[in-house]
């Protein structure tokens, strides 16, 4: 049985992290595949294993000895789901590996954001609070969390957590996603549920954890940001493709938002015409939310694991 990884050198560029799938048949592992190598190195898997390789239609119809799909992240919309269902091939993914990290992550972008801290520790170095006679400076306005109410769009694991950490913060909830809202009201979190309007308009923050589909491609858009408090905060951990980035960008610079905190894009790695390049306020890190050594050490084993099942 052949297993081949297309894209294994993000997640663990060291062959050992792997040797749990030699145990399983032939591996073939590549560090990274181009478009134009997938079909090429697809050829004759039995198991196609991708981070963010792009496995499409065609790729899946023509490849007759192809039996299973994994994705070593939560998202599956690298993977063309309808075709893998018309061909009865099931695909997988590693649905929990950064769900701390990740929230973990939307408030070391939140607290940036409340108070600038690498900002305030530059001007300490460049000497402005040596050259100032208060025992205190402030560069940018600071602001506190608790009594502030956290949006949360996309209520799963990841959207929980985030919720989980943001009460910690003596902060208020409000939810938007259908699929969840039975499960977490059994469950008895302490949560107000809304609509997506509903939650731009009432939200302090607003946290983005949906699923890229096709109902969420751009989701956060010029009339919807209309509707969001003058000063709220948005943050995205999730897709770029959820974001109207030139909307976000004009947002900011007319000061309808305060700020904004981005680890994707909508093309990545980003290029250098991307509008939240050069927009007011707006902090973008480079898709490192899920990357913490513990965070990248789950993967291998779940899909060795899953795989012996």
């Amino acid at each position: 049985m052949k297993i081949v990884v297309l894209d294994g050198r993000t997640l663990a560029p060291d062959r050992s992290a792997w040797a749990g799938l030699e145990r399983l048949g032939e591996l073939v592992l590549h560090d990274f595949s181009t478009a134009e190598e997938i079909p090429v190195r697809a050829s004759g898997a039995a198991i196609l294993v991708t981070n963010k390789s792009p496995i499409r239609a065609e790729l899946i119809a023509g490849s007759p000895e192809l039996r299973f799909i994994t994705v070593t992240a939560t998202g599956f919309d690298c993977v063309d789901l309808a075709a893998a269902r018309r061909r009865g091939i099931p695909v997988s993914n590693v649905p929990e590996y950064g769900t701390l990290s990740v929230a973990q992550y939307v408030f070391a972008l939140l607290l940036e954001l409340c108070h600038h801290v690498a900002l305030h520790g530059d001007a300490v170095r460049a000497g402005d609070w040596t050259r100032q006679p208060d025992f205190s400076l402030r560069k940018t306005p600071l602001y506190e969390l608790a009594g502030k109410t956290m949006g949360i769009a996309g209520y799963g694991r990841i959207g929980r957590r985030v919720g989980e950490l943001a009460q910690a913060f003596g902060m208020h909830i409000l939810a938007c996603d259908p699929a969840a809202h039975p499960a977490a009201a059994a469950a008895g979190d302490p949560v107000a549920w809304c609509d997506l309007d509903a939650l731009f308009a009432r939200s302090d923050v607003i946290s983005l954890h949906c699923p890229l589909t096709e109902q969420t491609v751009g989701l956060v858009n010029r009339q919807r940001l209309r509707l969001a408090r003058p000063g709220a905060f948005l943050i995205n951990t999730a897709r770029g493709e959820l974001v109207v980035e030139d909307d976000l960008a004009e947002a900011l610079n007319s000061g309808r938002l305060a700020g904004a905190a981005v680890d994707v894009v909508a093309r990545e790695p980003i290029e250098p015409d991307n509008p939240l390049l050069g927009a007011k306020n707006c902090l973008i890190t480079p898709h490192i939310a899920w990357a913490t050594v513990e965070a990248r050490g789950r993967p291998g084993p779940a899909l060795t694991k899953s795989l012996l099942r």
